[in-house]
């Protein structure tokens, strides 16, 4: 059969949508294909070859046929790095009760009634006691509920004169017509889901609660925010004790209750832990406050000058007290950026930088959850591609326009040079501050839906409840488990313990 002809037929299509002229063509190939494979298995039997290898050459042919009438004309070829290694099975599908073992199972029995009667005799059939079983993931719409609260009052029957009433059970906030599971509720809907308190006021009546009203919910919030800042404060303190901190800052919106309308939502972050303050303002004053108290020796930031003037002052004081000082870490993925956004413009000059950076994380990415040693020995192997860069753009920066993006790409690697090396002599500083970028994700995504505070009250409600929740999420603690647990604790009067202590004692 001409090769052009079989070719016609090597896409992967399905049989339907052939003409009958088609699949009579295709049925032509295929007889004359394997008819041609018979006479080739009588000759190879005439040669007396084995029979091991008769069916390795029939099943190259099969395979080569197939091939040839189903499979694609390209013979495109990429070579891959990777080794080959054989592909896993398809996993089984899990059945819900296994993928979700915390899940309760709702059973339900179904039958028939009245009872089938058998196809062969007629006879009415009867329960045979086996089943045949399935399962189904479902959910229960959320439903409101009013809690009618009697307090039983006692009497004394021997001289009437005394009534006493059983104590009401302590509250979030007292009196109030909410529960606390609709504070805790309303208030993580909020700062851990990113749900505006109007949309949810709106889900409430097209659940059946109407009229709901938005500005009472957003009361609750700062009520919770009053409550658990025992926890925040405690926060603040893991975060100033630890020797590495990184910190950064994105605007927020001041809508009423002050004069400046530009405020700021500075974030300091450990590995465990996350604070954050508003401030009307973006000095360095905010981060020098905290840092003089703190006991870090590493600040890890952008090249922001605000942070290099809290460092300053900082120090400062430190020396008059003897204590270490403290180093700049800059942020490598800003450096990386400047230089991806001359790409365009330079592309040659500008990829040199971009391999070497693609290389330095690709060693960063392979050295996650491993001990000191291994970390300090795999970021020296970074070291050349950072001198590399550096001789190169020292070469190369009055080669190209001053104000160009090349230049200011170069300009800002050299004058921070120190600052982008540093994470290499220490096994616990990061390459970069996406991880405190990270945390800010949740209230720049916040602002763009609710917009802002409407009062400084509200502006500290923010920081507080944010600063619970993001640490909550830095180290996979679920949210509402944790402010469930701390409201429990504090209505008890027990120690309050931030999220680390809450995921400390859970696994004890």
């Amino acid at each position: 059969m001409d090769q052009i002809e079989i070719g016609k037929f090597s896409d992967k299509t399905k049989l339907e949508t052939f003409s009958k002229e088609e699949l009579i063509q295709r049925h032509q190939i295929m007889a004359d294909e394997i008819l041609r494979l018979v006479r080739e298995i009588y000759q190879l039997r005439n040669q007396k070859i084995a029979d091991d290898q008769l069916a390795f050459i029939v099943q190259e042919q099969i395979e080569e046929l197939r091939n040839t009438v189903f499979g694609s004309s390209s013979e495109r070829y990429k070579k891959s790095d990777k080794p080959k290694t054989q592909t896993p099975s398809k996993p089984r599908i899990k059945k819900p009760s296994e993928r979700y073992p915390n899940i309760p199972i709702r059973k339900t029995v179904i039958t028939v009634d009245p009872a089938p009667q058998c196809q062969c005799c007629g006879s009415v059939m009867t329960d045979s006691g086996m089943t045949e079983d399935s399962e189904q993931l479902t959910v229960i719409p959320r439903h409101f509920e009013i809690i009618l609260q009697r307090r039983v009052k006692y009497r004394c029957s021997h001289c009437h004169g005394d009534i006493q009433t059983a104590p009401t059970p302590p509250r979030i906030k007292e009196g109030s017509v909410y529960s606390d599971e609709m504070i805790l509720d309303v208030a993580l809907s909020k700062y851990c889901d990113l749900i505006p308190i109007e949309r949810y006021s709106a889900m409430a009546s097209r659940a059946g609660l109407f009229d709901l009203p938005p500005h009472s919910l957003i009361e609750l919030t700062h009520d919770l925010a009053d409550f658990v800042s025992p926890a925040y404060e405690l926060v603040k303190d893991e975060v100033l004790d630890d020797r590495v901190m990184r910190a950064d800052e994105t605007p927020h919106k001041m809508l009423e209750g002050s004069d400046i309308k530009s405020w700021y939502l500075w974030g300091f972050s450990t590995r465990t832990a996350c604070y954050f303050e508003c401030h009307d303002t973006r000095s360095g004053d905010v981060a020098s406050d905290i840092l003089i108290n703190a006991k870090c020796e590493i600040l890890v930031s952008d090249v922001y000058s605000g942070y290099g003037k809290a460092v300053r002052l900082a120090n400062e004081v430190r020396a008059k007290e003897n204590r270490s000082k403290i180093q700049n870490a800059n942020c490598n993925a800003h450096a990386r950026r400047y230089f991806f956004k001359a790409r365009n413009s330079y592309t040659r000059d500008a990829e040199v930088y971009l391999d070497h950076y693609h290389e330095i994380y690709k060693i960063e990415d392979s050295i996650k959850g491993k001990g000191p040693p291994e970390i300090l020995k795999a970021r020296a192997e970074m070291k050349s591609r950072f001198e590399a860069m550096k001789a190169k753009a020292v070469e190369d920066l009055n080669k190209f326009p001053n104000g160009s993006k090349l230049a200011t790409a170069m300009g800002y690697f050299l004058k921070n040079y120190d600052g982008f090396t540093l994470f290499l002599r220490h096994y616990d500083v990061p390459i970069d501050n996406n991880s405190q970028e990270g945390l800010l994700r949740s209230p720049v995504v916040g602002r763009k839906t609710w917009y802002g505070t409407h009062s400084e009250r509200g502006a500290r409600t923010a920081a507080i409840l944010f600063s619970l929740v993001e640490s909550c999420k830095l180290i996979d603690v679920n949210p509402r488990e944790y402010f469930k647990n701390l409201v429990q604790d504090l209505l008890a009067g027990k120690k309050t313990h931030t999220p680390k202590e809450f995921k400390d004692l859970q696994k004890i």
